[in-house]
């Protein structure tokens, strides 16, 4: 099965467990105000390649992801179901860890029952979802996104359903992001979940700026600074609060 692949990395250190090999699609739903590649954005522009070529360029560095594995990232990877079975089978079949880098956006709780099923089957396959949530209002996700973010709520609780393991993410952004009341939110809803490993709350950085200006784009957040990496420590404080507080508030599963 072939994928569109817009590029592959190496030696990824922030893209799941241990040093990845990580493999960027193509095509992307969202059109998110901070994106630093934008480039991935056109479903029809990338590479092709086959699952099993990308796995035999992964096989040539094994030895260097011990305690890593595959990360598939993009643009959106679920936008690519087949081609991620097809690769994670043969990644799962050499005992390679797996890892979906997501957003989410392509899942509908009532959508293609074809596609769910599919789904379901990658999911066997998953050892690890990096869920970028990247904002709880309804609204404001609109606003930064273009996209609603019903689905990608819905999502949380599939992963959850499902057992898989999942890391999430968000982006403090001045202005945007950072507001106290949606970081609890957010902490809150994510809190009612016990598939959660991992909680990273990332700095909004400026370096796709330049990338903006070599595709001829104009980037939205071009006047906005940078998020102190201090400031996010802090901030993440605020969301634990929130997931402390629902875990509290819930029944207990004795």
């Amino acid at each position: 099965m072939k994928g569109r692949i817009h590029s592959l990395e190496s030696f990824g250190t922030v893209d799941g467990p241990g040093v990845r090999f990580v493999v960027f699609v193509q095509g992307c739903p969202m059109r998110c105000a901070y994106c630093h590649n934008p480039d991935t954005w056109p479903m029809d522009g990338g590479t092709l390649m086959e699952a099993s070529d990308i796995f035999e360029q992964y096989q040539r560095n094994k030895s260097f992801y011990r305690g890593g594995g595959i990360t598939v990232t993009g643009g959106e990877p679920l936008m690519q179901v087949d081609f991620l079975i097809d690769l994670f089978t043969i990644a799962k079949e050499n005992h390679v860890h797996t890892c979906i880098d997501s957003s989410g956006i392509a899942y509908h709780e009532n959508g293609n029952p074809d596609w769910l099923k599919k789904l379901d089957h990658l999911m066997t396959l998953t050892d690890l979802v990096m869920l970028d949530i990247k904002h709880i209002d309804p609204q404001k996700h609109r606003e930064l996104t273009q996209q609603p973010n019903d689905g990608i709520l819905a999502f949380c609780r599939y992963l959850d359903e499902k057992k898989v393991d999942v890391w999430i993410r968000h982006v403090v952004v001045p202005t945007i992001t950072d507001d106290p009341v949606y970081l609890y939110r957010l902490g809150y809803f994510i809190g009612q979940f016990s598939n959660i490993k991992a909680l990273d709350i990332l700095p909004y950085h400026t370096m796709g700026k330049v990338k903006y200006e070599k595709l001829g784009m104009d980037y939205k957040l071009k006047d906005l600074p940078a998020m102190n990496a201090d400031r996010a420590i802090e901030l993440k404080k605020i969301v634990l609060e929130g997931l402390r507080d629902r875990r509290a508030d819930m029944p207990s599963r004795l």
